[in-house]
């Protein structure tokens, strides 16, 4: 085979695309459609609650358009991390949608379900035989933290995908992979380049996004040849330029040079971007060097950190923007005086942050310094039960509006808050508190799939 064609539905199923991208995609030979379902990005919660993120009607409809043109054309189409996080429970909900589909629009079909929830005894397992690694900056795994884990993933690589496919399976569902194994299963399979393969499958993984003018999620397509391969968008009004694609390998990464996958690395330093056409962008160049000290799996973990409230206050006196460190030190000072002869020695924490200084950024902004107007302060308290976060929640946003400055004498109210009341719970907060690797006894060992005739 010397070319193979590759569609990406979209960048997260349940964010939408044109059907007609689709359409224009198997006309276009297409021989495989794939699309990513799930990130990290959207925070722990997901994880930890065994949630979806996008909604069941928005699922399905990407699901629908994708089910009746994969087996309507006889390709196989690949969803990867399921649901968001990929757990079990929402692995189950995306398969049951699939089923839905299948008996609403007569669809028939051999559907592989490969599971990537990982029991704690497997890890902890793997902890006592020494097959565990930090990744920076994390520190060495513990018991205790596995212990702690609500709900453990692990990312799969290519190998479960294309003992799937090599099964037969035409619908391949999976619970958490990396987004480029999604892309790379199949091609790989059928003897393409890796370095090729894997740097096709990075730009594919987000749809269109790296187009240079997105206005919404859509389709994009890839041809793999030898030693290069093409991509372009399916709508007509999207184009791919040499830099978009380029600044593509930094999305997620924080080196656009290195990719890591479980099998090996990625290095796109010498690869080349060719302009073809007013759409499109030939890559070649980039190589694949198999990984020198094991096959690695990464463990996603997520456990609950406490119960917060949070107190959303926004500050236009002069006097307290051009002495915004101070006032706030000074309000920590009293906050913790007085939550000291209330609740004593109880844990909490309270964070702090100035939106319109370094809120998005904080230690990392580069000029973190007021230069409006006005600035939001954000006060999250977390602590071990939502009635204690709300008790100093309370203290906290009565002791704000009232903080002195040292430029007025009197009572003074320098905090305008948009709700009444100022606070408002937001339940169990849950962290990502497993950044480790596995190092498992072969690809395929965390990893189980199940076959269904649909």
């Amino acid at each position: 085979m010397e070319t193979f064609s590759i569609v990406s539905a979209t960048g997260m199923l349940g964010s939408g695309f044109q059907p007609a991208s689709l359409d224009k995609a198997i006309a276009l030979g297409a021989q495989m459609i794939g699309c990513d379902a799930g990130s990290t990005d959207a925070g722990p919660s997901f994880l930890a609650r065994g949630r979806p993120y996008f909604a069941t009607a928005a699922v399905k409809r990407d699901t629908e358009e994708i089910l009746t043109r994969a087996v309507g054309a006889g390709l196989p189409a690949v969803i990867g991390s399921a649901g968001m996080a990929g757990s079990d429970a929402t692995l189950a909900w995306l398969v049951d949608l699939a089923r839905e589909i299948a008996r609403e629009k007569d669809l028939h079909f051999r559907m592989a379900v490969i599971h990537s929830e990982v029991e704690r005894e497997v890890v902890l397992e793997h902890l006592r035989e020494g097959r565990t690694r930090p990744l920076p900056p994390a520190s060495d795994l513990t018991p205790e933290m596995v212990e702690q884990s609500l709900h453990i993933v692990a990312m799969m690589g290519v190998e479960p995908i294309q003992e799937a496919l090599k099964a037969g399976a035409q619908v391949v569902i999976t619970g958490r992979s990396s987004d480029t194994s999604i892309f790379a299963a199949l091609p790989l399979l059928k003897g393409f380049d890796p370095g090729v393969v894997w740097h096709m499958a990075k730009i594919l993984e987000c749809g269109a996004a790296s187009v240079t003018h997105r206005t919404a999620p859509d389709s994009m397509m890839a041809v793999l040849h030898r030693d290069s391969f093409e991509v372009f968008p399916l709508r007509e009004d999207y184009r791919c330029s040499a830099q978009s694609i380029a600044s593509h390998t930094l999305y997620e990464n924080a080196d656009p040079f290195e990719l890591v996958e479980p099998s090996g690395t990625l290095f796109t330093r010498d690869a080349r971007y060719e302009e073809i056409s007013g759409r499109s962008v030939r890559v070649s160049g980039s190589r694949f060097v198999p990984a020198s000290n094991g096959y690695t799996v990464k463990l996603e973990g997520a456990r609950q950190a406490g119960y917060s409230t949070i107190v959303l206050g926004a500050v236009r006196d002069p006097y307290i923007l051009a002495e915004m460190d101070p006032w706030l030190r000074q309000l920590d000072q009293n906050i913790r005086a007085r939550l000291q002869s209330t609740i004593g020695n109880r844990s909490y924490e309270i964070l702090t942050r100035v939106y319109g200084r370094d809120g998005v950024m904080g230690d990392l902004e580069p000029a973190p310094r007021i230069d409006g107007h006005e600035a939001c302060i954000l006060w999250d308290v977390i602590s071990e039960s939502q009635e204690l976060s709300r008790t100093i929640a309370t203290s906290l946003s009565h002791m704000a509006v009232h903080n002195p400055i040292a430029k007025w004498s009197g009572l003074i109210s320098g905090v305008a808050f948009p709700y009444s009341p100022a606070e408002i719970d937001r339940g169990p907060v849950y962290e990502f508190h497993l950044n480790h690797v596995l190092v498992p006894s072969d690809p395929l060992a965390l990893f189980r799939t199940e076959f269904e005739e649909v």
